[in-house]
């Protein structure tokens, strides 16, 4: 007649591991903005500083190439920073993602949040 109770406390410890991880994945995202990642190019004569979301926070340039006939290949060293930034943000946003998924038995490659 009550044999139904003990699934009733599996779904209340699943919905609670449910509101736990969303409060874990809501502090890992508000840390993504503070995590800072900087990629550079041409030997560091430009780099790129951005968030583990992407954001560029800030990009400096040695003042050496600021010379008109070098512009593109200022723009190209630019990109490249940016790029090699955005690579290790990438990194480090999987890094921190999989700290909120750790002991979960989530299947590999699944990509969070959803």
């Amino acid at each position: 007649m009550l044999k139904g109770i003990g699934q009733l406390g599996d779904m209340a410890k699943l919905m609670k591991q449910a509101q736990d991880m969303q409060g874990k994945m809501a502090d890992a995202q508000a840390k993504l903005d503070e995590i800072e990642v900087t990629g550079d190019a041409g030997a560091g004569l430009v780099s790129a500083t951005v968030t583990a979301k992407g954001t560029l926070r800030r990009l400096d340039i040695d003042p050496s190439i600021l010379v008109p006939s070098e512009k593109e290949v200022v723009e190209d060293l630019i990109v490249a920073a940016i790029k090699d930034a955005q690579d290790k943000a990438a990194v480090a946003q999987q890094e921190e993602m999989a700290k909120v998924t750790e002991g979960m038995n989530l299947p590999a490659g699944m990509k969070l949040p959803f």
